[in-house]
């Protein structure tokens, strides 16, 4: 049996999230799902791990999982961060610039090299796209980083104009990472279903829902602000599979 929490560890999360998963995992327990001591960490490529038929819980992004996970995994829940302008369980991506770029609208960016996470990831790649798309602009593939953390360091570096960072990851690098005083957020996408939730296909979706609700309830206040989780809710397979894909980056960097 394995379960993961990888999408928001950051230094401050890490024992968070440990008794986070304790409570879930001794409420799933209670109610007859079998659950894994403790939190399995550095799984390496997240796409196998996902698939892993002992799979009890984990998270993953909208973008695998319509493009890749729908119908061979169960949809748990969507976490709700109580994020402003959003809806619960609902996100969006903070394009991110230098604090001492002159450029402070989007379009002003047009044809600028935004650094991505993963070509992959809805906050990091889809959504940004989506977003410059919808107003007419191209934004080109800078460097491809493998976590928002480092597409931030890569515009304050000078190897990107831009990035596109997950709202709460967002929220988490202001707190913990000094150097973030050095960008300037520019304009936010449109919220999309946030980051879900997901078991092993066949597994018992409803308790392991009522696990985490119930977890989430028993956090300390403490707990529940540093992971900045107000709740759970269930977002429809189809709300997640309505979201448009945009182009990769390598069909972009040929288009050009």
């Amino acid at each position: 049996m394995i379960a993961s929490l990888p999408m928001y560890e950051y230094e401050d999360t890490v024992r968070a999230n440990d008794r986070f998963w304790a409570l879930i995992r001794d409420g799933l327990r209670a109610r007859g799902v079998a659950a894994p001591d403790a939190l399995g960490r550095g799984a390496g490529e997240l796409l196998p791990h996902w698939l892993a038929p002992d799979l009890v819980l984990s998270q993953t992004c909208g973008f695998p999982y319509r493009a890749a996970l729908h119908g061979r995994v169960t949809l748990v829940g969507t976490p709700d961060f109580g994020l402003a302008g959003c809806a619960p369980g609902y996100y969006r991506s903070v394009f991110v610039a230098r604090a001492d770029d002159a450029r402070d609208t989007l379009p002003a960016f047009d044809g600028a090299h935004i650094a991505y996470n993963d070509p992959m990831s809805q906050s990091g790649w889809a959504a940004p796209q989506a977003h410059a798309a919808k107003l007419g602009l191209r934004l080109a593939p800078g460097p491809c980083t493998g976590a928002h953390r480092l597409s931030a360091l890569a515009v304050l570096e000078g190897r990107a104009d831009l990035a596109a960072i997950d709202a709460v990851t967002w929220l988490l690098l202001c707190r913990n990472q000094p150097r973030m005083a050095g960008l300037k957020p520019v304009v936010q996408t449109d919220p999309t279903p946030g980051l879900p939730y997901i078991a092993a296909r066949g597994a018992d979706g409803a308790a392991t829902f009522d696990a985490i609700a119930a977890a989430i309830a028993a956090l300390s206040a403490a707990d529940r602000d540093t992971l900045h989780l107000r709740g759970i809710v269930r977002i429809p397979p189809e709300s997640y599979l309505a979201v448009p894909t945009p182009p990769s980056p390598d069909q972009i960097a040929q288009e050009n």
